[in-house]
């Protein structure tokens, strides 16, 4: 079973957001300016970035553009994104862009399922 992994908040204003979700609760911000990105982390976490707690996942806060411009995205840890994207089309879902490379942490992709939410996947390099 493939789990949901982490968390993607699209912001226009990275400082307004930032101070908010840190004020409303207390979550470490650590802002990537060359990726347009912030690593957010609302849990204690291991020397890997994994939660140590059951059930608690980290996120991230992108620039508000797509693939997520208007919703959060929650995104599922796969072994395989090329396989798990053919087996989404074949059940009326879409791939949105291409997989990306994220440093040498993995894959990251998205994709819509059959209600048109956009949700993302992520391959561990």
């Amino acid at each position: 079973m493939d789990s949901v992994v982490h968390f993607e908040l699209p912001a226009d204003d990275f400082e307004r957001a930032h101070e908010f979700y840190r004020e409303a609760f207390g979550w470490n911000i650590q802002h990537m300016p060359d990726m347009q990105y912030t690593i957010v982390g609302t849990t204690e976490s291991n020397e890997q970035g994994a939660p140590v707690n059951p059930g608690a996942i980290n996120g991230g806060i992108g620039k508000k553009q797509a693939p997520f411009a208007e919703h959060p995205v929650i995104t599922i840890g796969v072994d395989d994104i090329d396989k798990s994207i053919e087996r989404i089309s074949s059940l009326g879902g879409s791939a949105v862009g291409d997989k990306m490379q994220v440093g040498d942490m993995g894959w990251a992709a998205y994709f819509t399922d059959t209600e048109g939410n956009v949700v993302g996947l992520w391959q561990n390099a």
